[in-house]
């Protein structure tokens, strides 16, 4: 009843501003009128068979099932959608007969004249009806002569009324829902703020302990100065640092978290995606929300753990000392049973495909407040290498697998669309790429030979463009006699270049509108497993497999515009099964890159500050993406866990 009240004040305040006086008059009549306060399914019915049909309003009749079915096109369940469809078309079958029994054959005509076309894509079982205006005597036609009936008639009221009064009672308007959304964020607030006075008192108690600590620190100081000068040997007598010692002052950074709270966090929870902010060197931690933001490591951790200085003369930490990212939240996906191969956000961030070694794929959501009903669960049949989201709709994900499989999922439709193979001479589908504007893709397949990792295994390469409407293949991208395999592709923001990258360490950069290759360049001395092209398009980065990232510059060909080395998380062992990838945020400055450790490195690209890394799993991170807009990332690992 209060959702009721609720959602009626919503249009009555609508239409005041809107101006729509008549409108408003007309609801406050019907309103006052409605006894039952509910939905009455009976009106509706009125509507169709009382109104539209004996008056001869085909437009509104069409009208209102269109309106229908765009408010039931979120359904999952196809024998509802099924069910929905022979509606339509039995009261469009009732109009036709009412017209004629009215002696309206001009109805008729008219309304085959207006929807002929959209009748004959529903199907052939309409082809006969458009003779009907021509047939002598209808009635007693075999083909037509049940619909005179009035038993036909009486069952087909029913067979709405029964269908209409089961959708509405168990699918409320959006309107209605308003109220309890209302409600449920409310509540959130009120534990959001419980939080943050939780969250001041765990500060306020850390800052304490530090205090303690600092003090407890000046005074072994004292106490060692007064041994040296009684002439007693101060190393002697020193104790030897502890985990606490060390842990404790640099903790303090780290977005505030004790380190319970941070044991606690290498435990697989339910689900996981962590959301972070832009990156700062001071501890910009506000105490009115929980948003939290990069931390900083103070000066004493910084002595504990020691640094370095980068070309320009600024101290640099090294990877394995960088700080813990600090997150608003984090989920732990747990759904798979082997390590991840890859994780992707799709095109608008709402869902989430990650593959195993298994050969599933399992599309999810982070957010309760995202409906569930694209989560699914693909079996492919063997190990998933790439996958890619369309980019424009937002509804099919691109799967490839290393038997040479290349399948088309729909979300909303809950099936492969289309099943491709590529040549037995190129099993491994190592990459797949949507182009953001035309509907193709691209997919780089490899053959295999022996080797002991998995670049060394890879063969020759080849490049195909295929049809995303006929599934067919359109071209294959040439690249030369024995081209070494293709590990990763990339589009730019209009789909007319297309950039490679290669296991010699090339990079290959082709013009899609001619197919042909405009221009390439060495880029490492090792393979290159990861290709990106940056924010604003001028440059491109590059991730070898000895751990050597590279920004290119487009303008100047072959400069390179920023580097880092990340040896201490590629480490060999890793490298052996998987291929490394990186990922770079919406706005092109922290840039994500797989590990052997059981944390990723945050690179800060182009920036003053050192990096950052994330939050542990129990095993090697084996694939990472950004949200496409949101500051939000995923780390899939060889734990089977996504986070």
């Amino acid at each position: 009843m209060e959702n009721m009240q609720y959602a009626e004040e919503l249009v009555r305040e609508f239409l005041v501003f809107r101006g729509f006086t008549n409108t408003l008059q007309a609801f406050e009549t019907e309103r006052c009128t409605d006894i039952g306060k509910m939905f009455q399914v009976y009106k509706i019915v009125d509507l169709i068979f009382a109104v539209y049909i004996p008056k001869f309003h085909a437009e509104k009749l069409v009208g209102l099932f269109s309106f229908f079915k765009q408010c039931f096109s979120s359904w999952s369940e196809t024998t509802m959608l099924d069910t929905f469809s022979k509606l339509e078309g039995s009261v469009l079958r009732c109009y036709i007969v009412h017209a004629l029994q009215s002696g309206r054959k001009d109805k008729v005509v008219e309304f085959f004249g207006m929807n002929g076309n959209d009748l004959l894509l529903k199907g052939s079982d309409w082809t006969a009806w458009f003779a009907i205006p021509y047939v002598k005597n209808p009635s007693i036609d075999p083909q037509f002569r049940v619909y005179f009936s009035k038993e036909w008639y009486e069952a087909l009221r029913l067979s709405v009324r029964n269908f209409f009064s089961e959708i509405f009672n168990a699918r409320l308007p959006a309107l209605l829902k308003i109220s309890s959304e209302k409600n449920t964020i409310s509540c959130l607030k009120k534990d959001n703020k419980r939080l943050n006075q939780k969250l001041l008192q765990l500060q306020a108690l850390l800052e304490e302990k530090e205090a303690q600590l600092g003090l407890s620190k000046r005074s072994m100081g004292a106490a060692n100065s007064s041994f040296q000068s009684s002439g007693i040997d101060g190393e002697n007598l020193r104790p030897s640092s502890s985990s606490e010692d060390i842990c404790a002052p640099a903790t303090s950074y780290l977005g505030r978290i004790p380190q319970s709270e941070e044991c606690a966090a290498a435990e697989p929870t339910k689900f996981a995606s962590a959301r972070v902010e832009s990156s700062s060197r001071q501890d910009s931690y506000s105490a009115s929300s929980l948003h939290s933001s990069f931390g900083g490591i103070d000066d004493t951790a910084q002595k504990l753990y020691g640094s370095h200085f980068d070309e320009n003369g600024r101290e640099m930490l090294r990877e394995e000392e960088f700080p813990e990212v600090s997150v608003e939240f984090q989920e732990t996906f747990l759904g798979h049973t082997s390590p991840i191969t890859r994780c992707r956000f799709s095109a608008s961030g709402n869902n989430i495909a990650s593959a195993s070694v298994d050969g599933t794929v399992r599309i999810w959501t982070y957010d309760s407040s995202i409906p569930a009903s694209r989560n699914a669960t693909i079996y492919c049949g063997a190990e998933i290498m790439s996958l890619d989201w369309e980019c424009k709709s937002d509804r099919l994900l691109l799967i490839g697998t290393a038997d040479g499989g290349i399948k088309a999922w729909n979300v909303d439709a809950k099936r492969v669309v289309c099943d491709l193979n590529t040549t037995d001479a190129f099993p491994s589908v190592l990459d797949l790429k949507c182009s953001p504007v035309e509907p193709i893709f691209v997919s780089a397949a490899s053959s295999r030979r022996l080797g002991s990792n998995s670049i060394d295994s890879l063969g020759y390469a080849s490049l195909t463009v295929w049809n995303m409407k006929t599934w067919k293949a359109m071209t294959v991208l040439p690249l030369g006699e024995d081209p070494p395999a293709i590990t990763s592709l990339c589009f730019n923001h209009n789909g007319k270049i297309l950039a490679a990258s290669a296991t010699d360490g090339m990079i290959h950069m082709f013009d899609m509108s001619a197919g042909l290759q405009i221009t390439g360049w060495p880029a490492h001395d090792s393979a290159i497993s990861s290709l990106l092209f940056g924010p604003d398009e001028t440059s491109i980065f590059s991730l070898g497999s000895d751990g050597k990232i590279f920004e290119w510059s487009l303008q100047n060909q072959g400069r390179v515009l920023w580097s880092k080395t990340s040896s201490w998380f590629s480490e060999p062992q890793t490298s052996k099964y998987y291929r490394h990838e990186m990922a770079l945020d919406a706005s092109g400055r922290q840039l994500l890159a797989t590990s052997g450790s059981v944390r990723a490195p945050i690179y800060q690209v182009q920036g003053h500050s050192n990096g950052f890394k994330t939050l542990p799993h129990s095993a090697a991170i084996t694939t990472v993406d950004w949200h496409p807009s949101l500051p939000i990332f995923l780390t899939g690992s060889a734990d089977n866990s996504v986070r």
